[in-house]
């Protein structure tokens, strides 16, 4: 982490398309980090970070689902705009902190 960063929110998920991992949440960026699980030893390893999204890039926030419910997020990038859809414990606190970590960086 950099100087003056401040970690939010951290948990395990999965998304969509990029698989499980541990989706993590600060004062700056939103990032994911894939992991490695073997269920003979119940043993999770991380693996590399595969986002690592400035606050400033967000565009959108939303939740969705009524059984697989997942927090959503749309983000500027080089090629265009670009959804991800995690599937977090709680995605109405998710989606609040969020919303609130984008504002206060943008400010």
């Amino acid at each position: 982490m950099e100087d003056g960063e401040k970690r939010l929110k951290q948990e395990d998920c999965s998304e969509d398309g990029l698989g499980s991992g541990i989706l993590t949440l600060t004062n700056k960026r939103l990032a994911f980090d894939k992991t490695r699980a073997r269920m003979m030893d119940f043993s999770k390893h991380m693996g590399d970070t595969i986002l690592d999204i400035k606050l400033d890039n967000v565009t959108k926030t939303w939740k969705e689902g009524l059984l697989m419910k997942k927090v959503c997020f749309i983000v500027k990038t080089d090629e265009g705009e670009k959804t991800y859809k995690f599937g977090v414990f709680n995605t109405k606190s998710w989606l609040k902190s969020i919303d609130e970590a984008v504002g206060n960086y943008k400010n």
